[in-house]
């Protein structure tokens, strides 16, 4: 295990392993380069944190929140991150590519509502009941994602792979999907948002 990890520091290099810091504060800390392994945050608050260049692997970070936090280029890998409010952390405006990255890990119930957020990758991940609404998700990477029951509106999937997604319901009408990746037969789903009736030939 490494440093304590406490409110109003700052980490660097650190490896934290083990580590148990659920359902508490944590204010104004600041973590470049640091991996997490092992760990639950289950329920904290992460409050004017800032998280760079860092790696949570193998952790839990269920239903915790990030007021005013900071995420630049971290990455979730077989993580459990579910019923997290995005929309809480602090994003540029102008958006930033590749923000965050989430490989095999469950982030259902959760919410990127209006985030731009170009570049992000959802690969491999379990993502049921996500609300994607709003946001520009250009160039992401969805690739062996589960979208069950994720909701769509007016999102800007421009260059998006969604080719090995699946079990998503993506209305055409509503969304921006200029040069997104389909795969069948999971795009058929594309068809029957549209009302349109394939029939087999003979």
């Amino acid at each position: 295990m490494g440093s304590v990890i406490e409110s109003h520091l700052h980490f660097a290099d650190e490896a934290f392993k083990e580590v148990r810091l659920e359902h508490v504060e944590l204010v104004s800390s600041e973590f470049h380069d640091c991996v997490f392994f092992h760990s639950s945050f289950a329920g904290s608050v992460f409050r004017h944190c800032r998280f760079v260049n860092c790696l949570f692997r193998e952790s839990d970070l269920s239903l915790i929140e990030v007021p005013e936090s900071r995420f630049t280029h971290s990455r979730f890998e077989n993580s459990k991150i579910i019923g997290v409010n995005w929309t809480e952390a602090h994003w540029p405006k102008a958006g930033l590519a590749n923000p965050i990255s989430f490989s095999k890990c469950a982030i259902s119930h959760s919410t990127f509502m209006g985030l731009r957020l170009q570049s992000i990758q959802i690969r491999d991940c379990v993502a049921t009941d996500v609300d994607f609404r709003e946001a520009d998700l250009s160039q992401a990477d969805f690739g062996g994602t589960d979208l069950s029951e994720s909701i769509f509106g007016k999102t800007n999937l421009s260059e998006t792979d969604l080719s090995r997604a699946r079990n998503y319901r993506i209305d055409p009408g509503q969304n921006i999907l200029k040069q997104a990746r389909f795969s069948l037969p999971e795009a058929m789903s594309l068809l029957h948002s549209m009302g349109i009736v394939l029939l087999h030939g003979d």
